[in-house]
């Protein structure tokens, strides 16, 4: 399929169904005609067509109801990819399309209090009991899980092997009996993150995502599209925090100095080469999934995020934020708050999708091949391990 043939594709589905109607009905019948994804199979809301064309797709519909990035980021980056390569056939069918249409919204259980840059010594425990599984232990860092109607959950169902062989990875039922979700104020004064409390959790068998004990390398592929989802989203050229910084510099030409004009030009060097690797990244996504390289773009986007941020607020000479009121984050809006908001917003992005740290290792080992950091506790038995 070529770029004419999707022209026509979409020019045929705008004949038949009206952008200005319902909005929900517009957006099951775009996922039905395979235009949600269209690198994704036929029947799951794709075409099995060259995943560049989704931008074409895209720039067709652009003035068309669209999802809400904000509130459904971690079930299109993070959960679909992962239901997709790991999911059944009934799987696919069940959570895909009310996963695009924003029907329901997904968030992400693997962070644990004793349990974050090192996820695979996780504690939180499932055991089977019949065709079911009964889930105890803790969450913690769970963007929108207020919102959530299903999460994607990293459990250790085998205490008895080395950390990275025992886990099993579900899906969780967020409106389960023994789900609990509480707030994390952040220094926003938002809860836009939530410690989740899962007590007695019972999850049928068929929320399995791969096979019993496969859950790192399923979780493995979750990670990798997170990391691509955050860093590696497609921006046009002075485009994300940097056009919010170039509108300040263009608004009060008054405060600018030479120091601060050099910094913004390096800046603006450093945005592009990171732009136009993402563009290259997302064309080697076309020939499969993820690999470590993404953790470089995550990497490369935290570090700009608050450098950009950070001069801004030098720039303006103040921070510009005075909303301290503890409320519920309805959803992440990064580029359309304030100044104040994205200087305080962005800390966070280092520590999100994997700390910079522990992304440093991974593209030193795995991109690199420079020689691993000693792991003492790789063979031994997770119940064995200090905690």
């Amino acid at each position: 399929m070529n770029e004419a043939q999707i022209k026509e594709r979409v020019a045929a589905f705008l004949g038949e169904h009206d952008p200005s109607g319902d909005r929900l009905e517009f957006l099951r019948a775009r996922f039905d005609a395979g235009l949600a994804w269209v690198w994704f199979p036929e029947g799951l809301g794709g075409l099995g067509a060259p995943r560049e064309l989704q931008q074409v797709v895209d720039r067709e519909l652009a003035d068309t109801p669209q999802l809400n990035a904000g509130l459904q980021a971690i079930g299109l980056g993070m959960a679909a990819p992962t239901i997709l390569a790991f999911g059944t056939e009934e799987q696919k069918r069940r959570f895909l399309r009310p996963l695009w249409t924003g029907e329901e919204i997904w968030c992400q259980l693997f962070s644990e209090p004793g349990a974050g840059s090192d996820l695979a010594t996780l504690a939180t425990r499932a055991v089977r009991d019949g065709d079911e599984w009964v889930v105890d232990g803790q969450k913690v860092w769970t963007s929108g899980a207020h919102h959530a109607r299903w999460a994607i959950l990293v459990a250790r169902t085998d205490p008895e092997v080395p950390k990275h062989r025992g886990l099993t990875y579900f899906v969780c039922d967020m409106h389960a009996p023994g789900v609990e979700v509480r707030p994390l104020r952040q220094i926003t004064g938002e809860a836009e993150f939530n410690e989740v409390f899962l007590t007695g959790v019972r999850l049928s068998d068929d929320l399995r995502l791969g096979a019993v004990g496969d859950g790192w390398r399923v979780a493995q592929t979750t990670l990798m599209n997170e990391r691509v989802a955050i860093g590696g989203a497609p921006t046009r050229r002075g485009g994300g925090v940097m056009a919010s910084v170039l509108a300040s510099w263009r608004e009060q030409p008054e405060l600018r100095t030479h120091d601060l004009h050099q910094r913004l030009l390096s800046l603006w060097v450093e945005a592009e080469v990171t732009r136009l690797s993402g563009a290259r990244l997302r064309e080697q996504l076309a020939a499969g999934q993820p690999g470590p390289e993404g953790s470089g773009m995550k990497l490369s986007f935290a570090r700009l995020n608050q450098a950009l941020t950070g001069l801004e607020m030098e720039f303006r000479r103040e921070l510009g934020y005075d909303d301290w009121t503890f409320r519920r984050s309805e959803e992440v809006d990064f580029y359309g708050r304030g100044p104040g908001y994205r200087y305080l917003r962005a800390k966070g992005n280092s520590i999100e999708g994997g700390t910079s740290e522990i992304l440093r290792n991974i593209i030193s080992e795995r991109v690199l091949g420079l020689p691993s950091e000693p792991r003492v506790d790789k063979d031994v038995p997770w119940k064995d391990l200090p905690r």
